[in-house]
């Protein structure tokens, strides 16, 4: 389905019944799809929600609007059309840090979040050399396959697996690949993370080079009070690609602590 948020339409997929709802932000050079392997596992039991970020996937591409803002302002339109009244935020790397944004806004409905390799809200210091990289790593078939066996993963994907990845990221429009490296890595949103309320979970791969455990320890863990760390062995950067089933699993434990807090009659975000 699409969704004509305040600043584009964005494309939604949604699988699954349940009174709560997990809304699924994707990393950058993604899609939704991204988030197949975690959705099939859990959606037996939960309704999900995996968006398409502007510039990504099937979503529109405006010429503008790319800052963590606009895509937190993209998820809480689609959350509030689709009229979600209790919901966990799962978000992925640069989806993590929308996630965190949109969390600390406190929506009428959060549960939970949780953060999948996730971008750490301080920013990331790059010289412009790796910036301009960056900005370049999805520009081939080449480039991409590159980036994928030797900083996104630890782990083979499947082949199906991996033309998805190499579709998604070829796909991007070119505004959205560069807003990030740019712009949106280096946003600071420390002091905003510090008011969100509700529990946190954090996964991280034991070998991701891009948000390694030792870097959200640093820079993440300290300021979202309470927020707990997982760290599944071996496995890299693309987690929902490369164990859907142990993230999934992560996840489901941690709703199952939230659901008695998600009833109808208490809908609302905790104080």
């Amino acid at each position: 389905m699409d969704i004509h948020t305040r600043g584009a339409r964005i494309h939604v997929e949604e699988q699954g019944e349940g009174r709560l709802a997990l809304v699924f932000l994707h990393y950058w050079g993604g899609s939704c799809r991204t988030w197949d392997g975690v959705v099939d596992s859990l959606s037996s039991a939960y309704r999900s929600i995996a968006i398409d970020h502007r510039g990504w996937g099937e979503s529109d591409a405006p010429a503008h609007g790319y800052t963590i803002a606009d895509l937190a302002d993209d998820a809480e339109d689609v959350i509030a059309e689709l009229k979600l009244r209790a919901f966990v935020l799962v978000g992925h790397s640069m989806g993590g840090k929308v996630a965190q944004l949109l969390a600390s806004r406190r929506p009428q409905g959060l549960q939970g979040v949780v953060l999948v390799a996730p971008s750490p809200p301080s920013a990331m210091k790059f010289s412009a050399e790796q910036r301009a990289a960056m900005s370049s790593a999805y520009d081939s078939r080449e480039s991409i396959s590159g980036v994928l066996d030797n900083v996104l993963t630890a782990n083979p994907l499947t082949r199906a697996q991996r033309e998805q990845v190499i579709a998604d990221s070829l796909r991007g429009a070119p505004q959205a690949k560069a807003a990030w490296p740019n712009a949106g890595m280096l946003e600071d949103i420390t002091a905003e993370v510090g008011v969100i309320n509700v529990p946190v979970t954090v996964i991280s791969g034991e070998r991701d080079q891009v948000d390694s455990v030792e870097t959200l320890r640093n820079e993440l863990l300290p300021r979202i009070q309470g927020a707990r760390l997982h760290v599944l062995p071996g496995i890299g950067h693309l987690s929902p690609l490369e164990a859907p089933a142990a993230v999934a699993t992560v996840i489901r434990e941690f709703v199952a602590e939230l659901e008695p807090l998600a009833s109808d009659d208490n809908c609302s975000t905790h104080e």
